[in-house]
């Protein structure tokens, strides 16, 4: 019996990490041991954060930061606010933001942080007392050349404004100590859209790959109404592509035709959750029908692609089903662990099926989140250079730069896969990713005295 807590989603992380990891580590048993420490984090800190309602009542919150690993750089990762965190949940994003990290070729370590602090109903006031609150505590234990957060679910562009100013306030130093800050003060351009755009890039090379094909067309299934998701659409929208769907915690928005989703219906979406309120005050009018309560995978006859971009284990493995039976050829995950074990599984069975690159008929190539969303971290680390030199690139600039990483991630990620996954004509993608990843942290941890 173990003395240390039940985590799930840690552990679940752990496991499909360990699971694609055996092929490399039974040719080279000595990483094994890199494996066992790589699992346990350098520090945690946790405290508590309280702060004032407009009542003038009491309110207290449990704050975190888990620095993981800093083999390849300052610890990287964003701060979630939501009332499901919990350390389970912040410990399985910073293991998976190490390997991510890894896979942009940036130097940057693994992290994450955030609250059980939920923004949802709260004044601007209340959000501005909380986040200097939070960051009177955190502030000692962050720096530009130590830990680097970033935004996640609940800490848009506001919260990172607040958290700001409060580190100036409490240190006295203006230091690019947070990305996804605002233009006119050392934000950089595309960091809204890098994870979203990001992810099509990446997908874009496994259309290719597969398909000899781009996105002309392309019936696409899309969870999510977050930043994600909306610019995900956008970009597919741009490449010809057709967004089918867009979901939120309350339900799935599916399109009752082909043409699907518009530019216009995007914006408008977005000014909606901008506002903090649900998918359902959006006017769908005879365009679209509301699904309560249910996700996009099951609700489409038919569809090319399948993009999960709202939260973890949104995707399980009936709904897997139901997206091959549908004719889905690619899932490329936009949030962190979207899948579930047996999802991942009945997707890379059907890639294990596959004998010949001739015959591909009934293959759903998957794209782990670690690697397909790693644009927006990607962008964080851009936004570090811009600041560590004291420039601002174009957005030109920085979006020429986020298509380089993602295509020389995905190139990794196929490479390493042929060389080690096991079964089929196709390369494994999560298996190229977590391979490629862990070695490269576990050769830095190595040269560093972490293990031998």
């Amino acid at each position: 019996m173990s003395n240390l807590p039940i985590e799930a989603e840690f552990q679940q992380a752990v496991s499909e990490i360990t699971q694609t990891l055996e092929p490399f580590l039974a040719k080279n048993p000595e990483y094994r041991k890199a494996l066992e420490v790589v699992q346990i984090p350098e520090r945690i800190i946790q405290f508590r954060v309280t702060w004032e309602r407009d009542d003038g009542s009491l309110a207290v919150n449990r704050g975190f930061r888990v620095q993981f690993n800093s083999a390849l750089g300052p610890y990287k990762g964003g701060l979630r606010l939501h009332p499901t965190v919990n350390l389970s949940i912040l410990k399985f994003l910073g293991f998976e933001q190490i390997f991510k990290n890894a896979l942009t070729g940036l130097m940057m370590g693994g992290g994450k942080g955030g609250s059980d602090f939920d923004p949802k109903g709260k004044s601007d006031h209340e959000i501005r007392r909380f986040c200097y609150a939070f960051m009177q505590e955190l502030s000692r234990h962050i720096g530009a050349d130590l830990d680097v957060p970033a935004g996640d679910i609940g800490t848009g562009g506001r919260e990172i404004g607040f958290m700001f100013g409060a580190y100036k306030k409490y240190r006295n130093e203006f230091s690019g100590i947070l990305t996804g800050k605002g233009g006119n003060w050392g934000g950089s351009f595309i960091r809204p859209e890098a994870t979203g755009f990001g992810l099509v890039y990446y997908v874009t090379e496994m259309l290719r790959d597969l398909d000899n094909t781009d996105w002309k067309g392309k019936k696409v299934l899309i969870s999510g109404a977050g930043n994600v998701a909306q610019y995900a659409a956008i970009k597919v929208l741009e490449l010809g592509g057709k967004v089918l769907s867009l979901s939120d915690s309350t339900g799935s928005l599916i399109a009752t035709g082909d043409d699907g989703f518009t530019k216009e219906d995007i914006t408008t979406i977005a000014d909606v959750k901008l506002a903090r309120k649900s998918l359902t005050s959006f006017d769908a009018g005879s365009r679209f029908k509301w699904y309560a309560g249910e996700r996009p995978w099951k609700l489409v006859e038919k569809a090319d692609v399948a993009l999960p971009s709202a939260s973890q284990n949104e995707l399980n493995g009936e709904e897997a089903e139901a997206l091959i039976k549908a004719g889905v050829r690619y899932v490329a995950e936009g949030s962190n662990m979207g899948c579930t074990l047996d999802a991942i599984e009945i997707f890379e069975k059907s890639r294990k099926s596959i004998k010949s690159r001739n015959n591909t008929e009934g293959v759903c190539f998957y794209a782990p989140g670690k690697a397909a969303n790693a644009g927006g971290v990607a962008v964080s680390g851009l936004e570090m250079a811009q600041n560590s030199q004291r420039l601002k690139w174009t957005p030109e600039e920085v979006d020429a730069k986020l298509k380089d990483i993602m295509v020389t991630c995905y190139k990794t990620c196929w490479e390493t896969g042929k060389e080690y996954a096991e079964g089929g004509a196709l390369p494994s993608l999560v298996a190229g990713a977590n391979i490629a990843g862990f070695i490269k942290v576990a050769n830095a941890m190595k040269d560093q005295g972490d293990w031998w």
